[in-house]
């Protein structure tokens, strides 16, 4: 069964300006990713494969998508059960274990918001994550980080109803996750529409606390493009996209668009990743495809790739992070094929990519999405000439966005992503005389590093606090591993000087009191940070400290 061709209007094309000018997608009335895509496999082909989940003590575990369907339905149950209904938000700390698989769909089965978060957080970003998306319930991993956080999460969070926990040891005031497998299959969806809300990511800002980017309940078929087209994913094909269900990298290759056009998902869930193994895993699972960050491209070859390890990829692919020209040249020497690159963000899909048709050239990201008309344009909104440098933005007026964004929200307050009918992506770039893009930078500072995207507000709000910080100022730099690291920026109060026990206090500082991972790998001391006339500090011109 080829579902793909329910939802396009074609499948192949003879080139790049093709597939610019035709290609589209063709939204059903109602659509609903549990009946139309996980169901429709299961009752048409019962035993293809969906999931290949392998965790890193050996454990290897095959899904079929009558499996999936199965297990998905009597999640759903059991989450009724509890009261969680369509609209109610639930937030799910689960890594990348296969629950995570059929509790997605369960709760898009039954009409409930899905908003994934890392189980890096700790509790402050936990509860503040709960507070603004009005959060019924929480399903979480039984790791001991992740209970630590939870324990009293209940007090800061007053709407919280229920916590549910995969497994270990249950806490008196939480649920097991395993109480499931009691239930009968709940049958039947939720009645919802297209324009209902489906899936919450926290998206990090440079000037506040993360804001919620809402996407619909079609979001999954803005994904056909990256999974047929920028990932070249293959039907009953596997395929392999490295990162957490906290992230929105996870929704672009884990599971909507690669389940749409038929290809099964290797779940690989280590604890930590070692490169090492990693490499073990795909020469044995041998996945068709591959998708990971440009940070662990690196990594991989500083492992030791051989071609042997990924001879049965038939294509490459990254996003998240910029690239690095001579990554991709080491790479293809190595391996004899070239990473196709991607440009995108969590409010949307690839905006730009190296299709199938586009030739690749180490460094940028490809050509314009047909789903978008993308352009690059000065502060005025005129259209940037070759080799200038600009915005990149997408002019949406008022025709429907499959896969953007619907909203941004925080608190109460819901705003419209669009400005005048345009979409800001906030992320400069330039074109060259064939119509490539290329990434120059964030326009609004935000650090993208190891496929992480952290704001610079949420660690400074931090340190701030800790008692030796006057002020504080978080920047990216450049590092050849993890594309760029997090550098503070600090001035001390009086009686505070600086040291190398000091650093290590107020780094670990920051692994205490926010997600380990944004702590400042690199800190710098200074008398007073650059300010405005207003107050604010110019972040930009911290970098004539450095």
């Amino acid at each position: 069964m080829h579902l793909l061709d329910r939802f396009v209007n074609r499948i192949e094309f003879e080139d790049y300006e093709d597939f610019k000018a035709n290609f589209r997608v063709e939204v059903p009335a109602d659509f609903d990713f549990a009946r139309d895509v996980v169901d429709a496999y299961a009752a048409a082909e019962p035993g293809k494969r969906a999931l290949l989940y392998v965790s890193d003590a050996d454990e290897a575990r095959e899904f079929s998508f009558a499996e999936i369907a199965d297990h998905s339905k009597r999640i759903a149950a059991y989450f009724k059960s509890m009261g969680i209904g369509a609209g109610d938000r639930v937030l799910t700390l689960m890594r990348r274990r296969w629950e995570y698989w059929a509790t997605a769909v369960a709760l898009h089965r039954l009409g409930a918001v899905v908003v994934p978060a890392s189980i890096q957080l700790t509790t402050k970003d936990i509860a503040y994550r709960v507070n603004v998306a009005n959060v019924k319930c929480i399903c979480a991993i039984g790791a001991e980080f992740v209970l630590q956080q939870l324990s009293g999460i209940r007090e800061k969070c007053p709407a919280l109803r229920e916590i549910v926990i995969l497994d270990g040891e249950i806490p008196a005031d939480c649920r097991s996750f395993k109480e499931y497998e009691s239930f009968e299959p709940l049958e039947g969806y939720s009645g919802l529409g297209n324009h209902d809300q489906m899936l919450i990511y926290f998206t990090s800002g440079t000037s506040g606390q993360p804001k919620m980017a809402m996407h619909n309940r079609t979001y999954p078929l803005g994904h056909i493009v990256t999974a047929k087209y920028m990932q070249c994913v293959q039907e009953d094909g596997l395929h392999l996209t490295q990162a957490d269900s906290g992230w929105a990298k996870f929704g672009w290759g884990n599971i909507y668009g690669q389940w749409i056009c038929g290809s099964a998902i290797l779940a690989y869930d280590p604890v930590r990743f070692h490169g090492e193994q990693m490499l073990q895993v795909m020469e044995e699972h041998k996945p068709t495809s591959l998708c990971v960050p440009p940070t662990m491209y690196r990594l991989l070859l500083r492992s030791g790739l051989e071609a042997k390890h990924v001879a049965s990829v038939k294509w490459f692919s990254t996003a998240g992070e910029p690239l690095a020209a001579e990554i991709n040249e080491r790479f293809h020497a190595m391996t004899g094929s070239y990473i196709h690159e991607a440009y995108g963000q969590s409010e949307g899909t690839p905006i730009s990519c190296t299709f199938p048709w586009v030739e690749v050239r180490p460094g940028s990201m490809g050509k314009p999405s047909p789903l978008y008309d993308t352009d690059i344009v000065r502060s005025d909104g005129t259209s940037c000439g070759v080799g200038v440098q600009g915005e990149v933005i997408i002019r949406v007026g008022d025709r429907e966005q499959i896969g953007l964004l619907c909203a941004y929200g925080g608190g109460e307050d819901v705003e419209s992503p669009l400005k005048d009918g345009i979409y800001h992506t906030g992320d400069i770039a330039c074109r060259d005389a064939e119509g490539y893009y290329w990434y120059i930078s964030r326009g609004d500072d935000i650090i993208k590093s190891s496929g992480y995207r952290i704001g610079p507000f949420e660690i400074e709000s931090v340190l701030n606090t800790h008692p030796a910080v006057k002020e504080s100022a978080i920047i990216g730099q450049p590092d050849e591993i993890r594309g760029q690291i997090v550098c503070a920026v600090i001035a001390l109060h009086e009686g505070y000087e600086a040291s190398e026990e000091l650093t290590k206090d107020l780094q670990n500082y920051v692994k205490v009191n926010t997600a380990p991972y944004k702590y400042p790998r690199k800190v710098i001391y200074t008398e007073s940070l650059p300010k405005t006339t207003s107050g604010k500090i110019i972040r930009k011109g911290i970098l004539d400290l450095l």
